[in-house]
């Protein structure tokens, strides 16, 4: 080697030597800078230092983490991969990378990347947490739990790892549990907001909701612009009916991030039963943002279902069950808009409710415990459970509220098991008439099939269908030896486990019963009411001072289909002077009147001879039939509660039969009564119908003087006789489970 060559190499050595002790001391003022959060400053001086030192392992290691702090997970994987290259055996690396692997969605490679960094470093407590994070994420529940759990055991004051725990416990529905973890977390970290909002939803999923909303107002205190908290708070405000407050917390979630998609699907189950353009917008929305979401595209089938569009509606339900066939709310919301549907059939009916029970309903009986040791006593006491989300002011609760009032306490005791947390005056009703009260909402369906266990209930009547709220999933349990399904949406349920449907024989007519997965038991009349105050009664049609006849539709707007619109409006244009007069508080929303006078307009009705009324108090409602001298019912979608009011209040209701349930209900009702000459087989009798009892005004007066005693004789208007007969049945189906061999 000459000297010159010699000498070369001694001053690269030396240029080397300073380069990395230069190095050192800029990787050390760059640790400060992004300790103390000055991410961009740190960055230039790691990026200074691989310019001068390209195999730099700490500044490539650090610099992947600061693009990781910065949400560039590409960049980061990279200059981790390089790092790691240099030192293959830096547990912290591994580590690091498994986080960025698991922000960019590459959850088993994230899962490998911890496990060999605690393969070589056991001791490691933010990899265990961060792999209890990826864990969560693949659903592996128990393994997510037990690995924060090792987290917590290398350092016992690991606050994000007890807050991360809680994720997991809450999602083997062990509430309380996760509730403590929070609790935990908190005490650790008293400003952590992230506790806050899970310890809200923990408290959510216990069923104490106002606590829930208090955490989650702490979590907003502590960081107002926590997006995530606004929106479960308004969750919870939901629950509660507090909807303008939770229109509000959405909102204010949205305005601090826009994409957050569960905000605009809150907004829009909220915003559909009132002002249903912006649900659609917010539905859409959603839908822009995650194209692939489920929840968002069955969001957009229950706008649907808020318009009465049943095509439409059943067509997005269709595209969520191609891809999850066994999304057990969306079949139920499928069964519920096939009431809607013009063309559907008994078949399609009860095939819809079939494909529930063998998707969901099967399997859950199979698992479940189904032997009961109830006395089999024939002649004692009844226990009967009802189960409810409607026990409040809900038209459902119109037609069961007469038989719980009126039971006979010295033969039945009546515990009723509440599956809403909304109370107001009707609930207060409802828990004067239990001898005991279970808030249900609050107990997972293992919880509430063991309190039913528990409380030797003999006869369990699930009275909400297949309708929001409802507790399907438990009756498939079969936790009482007798089940059946009446009053709030009796269509039919398809579960094997429910034994009877209380129905009668216009609603669910002879030839179709072998469709039903239950066994029809006929009752004077599929449901009843409770008669009105009589002093709200109008003793003349109001065509005798007017001198032209006003036809009424108060029922939901979404049931107006547009075969009832044509003949509605054929009525009118073959009675030049007749008026119709719709009342439903759907209309409040000015976006449904609209579209409304449009359809009629289409039909050569003009705006000028419809009358709208809006939501008024129940009083008022009922007052507004003394402008009515008939009124008309809509298809394929009936009225129920609607009927029995207008007839309670001495106005005829002209109905047409149809080929479904839910189009047969007025019929029963009219049937049940005497008056089956109102009920047409056609469009065409259906016209008829109305138009020759509205050109007899006198004949409106007797109906309007006869009806009220017409109705308190029959065994379907007289809600004592109607009990009656409910309690009879009850007593029979006893006496046969009683007879049966054990």
């Amino acid at each position: 080697m000459s000297g010159n060559t010699g000498q070369r190499a001694l001053h690269n050595a030396r240029l080397r030597k300073q380069q990395r002790a230069d190095a050192s001391v800029i990787f050390e003022r760059a640790l400060a800078l992004h300790r103390s959060g000055s991410i961009g400053e740190a960055q230039a001086l790691y990026r200074q230092i691989l310019q001068q030192v390209p195999n730099h392992f700490g500044a490539l290691q650090f610099l992947g983490v600061s693009e990781s702090q910065n949400g560039r997970y590409e960049e980061a994987d990279r200059l981790l991969r390089q790092a790691l290259v240099l030192d293959p055996g830096s547990a912290a690396v591994h580590s690091n990378r498994g986080v960025v692997l698991h922000e960019l969605g590459r959850l088993d490679a994230a899962l490998a990347s911890f496990d060999r960094a605690l393969a070589i470093q056991p001791n490691l407590a933010d990899a265990f947490a961060n792999r209890g994070n990826v864990l969560f994420d693949l659903e592996r529940f128990d393994e997510a739990l037990a690995s924060h759990d090792c987290a917590i055991a290398r350092r016992p004051d690991y606050a994000e790892a007890f807050n991360n725990r809680a994720n997991a416990l809450r999602a083997l529905d062990r509430f309380e549990e996760a509730l403590a973890s929070c609790d935990r977390a908190i005490a650790l970290s008293p400003g952590y907001a992230k506790a806050f909002n899970n310890r809200g939803s923990a408290l959510f999923n216990l069923g104490r909701l106002d606590e829930a909303v208090a955490s989650y107002d702490k979590a907003v205190a502590v960081e107002p612009d926590y997006a995530d908290a606004w929106c479960n708070r308004g969750e919870v405000l939901t629950a509660l009916g507090r909807l303008d407050e939770a229109v509000a917390s959405y909102d204010r979630a949205l305005a601090i991030k826009p994409d957050l998609v569960p905000a605009w699907l809150g907004r829009a189950n909220i915003l559909r039963t009132s002002r249903v353009a912006e649900a659609f917008e917010a539905s859409n929305r959603a839908l822009a943002l995650e194209p692939a979401s489920l929840k968002a595209r069955a969001m957009l089938g229950l706008c649907y279902v808020s318009v009465g569009d049943a095509k439409n509606a059943i067509a997005c339900f269709d595209r969520v069950l191609e891809i999850k066939p066994d999304h057990a709310d969306v079949i139920s919301n499928k069964i519920f808009m096939l009431d809607f549907d013009e063309g559907a059939s008994f078949e399609q009916h009860q095939a819809v409710r079939a494909y529930w029970w063998e998707r969901v309903g099967a399997d859950i009986a199979i698992r479940s415990q189904s032997s009961h040791d109830n006395d089999r006593d024939p002649v004692r006491r009844i226990v009967l459970g009802y189960v409810s989300g409607d026990f409040r002011r809900h038209s459902a609760a119109f037609a069961f509220r007469p038989v719980l009032r009126g039971h006979d306490k010295r033969r039945f005791k009546v515990i009723c098991y509440s599956c809403s947390a909304v109370e107001d005056d009707y609930t207060r009703d409802f828990q004067q008439a239990a001898d005991v009260w279970r808030r249900a909402w609050q107990l997972s369906d293992d919880e509430l099939a063991d309190r039913i266990r528990a409380d030797k209930v003999d006869i369990l009547i699930d009275l909400s269908g297949h309708t929001a709220g409802h507790r399907l999933r438990v009756f498939a349990r079969k936790p009482a030896p007798i089940q059946i399904t009446a009053w709030g949406h009796a269509t039919g349920t398809g579960l094997s486990t429910i034994d009877y449907l209380l129905s009668d024989p216009v609603l669910i007519p002879s030839a179709v019963r072998h469709l039903f997965a239950e066994k029809i038991h006929d009752l004077p009349c599929c449901l009843t009411i409770d008669p009105p105050p009589p002093e709200l009664r109008c003793s003349e049609p109001p065509s005798l001072a007017k001198g032209h006849v006003t036809y009424g539709v108060f029922n939901r707007a979404k049931k107006f289909s547009d075969s009832a619109v044509a003949i509605w409006a054929r009525i009118l244009r073959s009675d030049v002077r007749a008026r119709l007069l719709i009342k439903d508080k759907d209309v409040d929303d000015q976006s449904v009147q609209l579209a409304l006078r449009e359809k009629f307009a289409s039909h050569g009705v003009s705006a000028d001879r419809i009358d709208i009324l809006g939501s008024t108090p129940w009083v008022e409602h009922l007052a507004a039939y003394a402008n009515v001298d008939l009124c008309l019912d809509p298809f394929p979608q009936n009225g129920g509660v609607s009927t029995w009011e207008a007839l309670h209040m001495g106005v005829p209701v002209v109905a047409r039969l149809g080929d479904g349930l839910p189009g047969r209900i007025s019929g029963a009702i009219l049937t049940s009564i005497g008056m089956s000459e109102w009920v047409a087989g056609s469009d065409d009798e259906y016209a008829e119908i109305a138009l020759k009892n509205a050109s007899r005004p006198d004949r409106l007066r007797t109906i309007r003087h006869e009806l009220p005693g017409r109705i308190a004789t029959s065994a379907s208007g007289n809600p004592a006789a109607y009990t009656r007969a409910v309690e009879q049945a009850y007593r029979t189906m006893w006496e046969d489970y009683c007879g049966r061999a054990t």
